[in-house]
């Protein structure tokens, strides 16, 4: 068993914390790693220890030369979640937690087809025969529901559901 520690980052000196030089530079630092929206780039800046208002200052900055742009950020995590062969709910609550905009989401979900998104993971996964059995049609629902597909996008997907039998 490998017994590794975890390297604790040193105290960030508090000129430094100030300085938007630094906080700058440590944007666009993760920046050339991935792209983030601007929620969520504040606050991985704030865990390093520098002051807000130099965050503030350089996140508007960036954003002002377009360094950052959520609108282009939750389109891109729709496409890669929706790939993945995540529903809206599912991404929304992602997206809402990375703390960009509600517009900004709607605007990026709205590009999909949800219902055939959601035919096409349960295919992928279950294969095209729909299922004939309640109890089949009920797992492939709970399926679909856990991946983030409304009741809407789940009957359209498990195709009509008859009414259950009186015996």
């Amino acid at each position: 068993m490998w017994n590794r520690k975890r390297r604790l980052k040193p105290a960030r000196a508090p000129e430094d914390a100030h300085d938007q030089g630094e906080v700058g530079a440590a944007a666009v630092a993760l920046l050339a790693r991935r792209d983030f929206g601007s929620g969520e780039l504040t606050a991985k800046l704030r865990e390093q220890g520098f002051a807000a208002s130099a965050v503030h200052s350089v996140i508007s900055d960036l954003l002002e030369h377009r360094f950052i742009d959520d609108a282009r950020y939750a389109a891109h995590r729709v496409s890669y979640q929706a790939g993945r062969g995540q529903g809206p709910l599912r991404i929304r609550r992602d997206l809402a937690e990375l703390e960009l905009d509600a517009p900004l989401i709607e605007e990026a979900l709205a590009g999909w087809d949800w219902a055939q998104q959601a035919r096409e993971v349960r295919i992928r996964k279950f294969g095209l025969q729909a299922p004939d059995e309640w109890r089949e049609k009920a797992r492939q629902a709970r399926f679909l529901q856990y991946r983030g597909f409304s009741a809407d996008h789940i009957r359209s997907a498990l195709g009509a559901i008859d009414p259950a039998p009186d015996s």
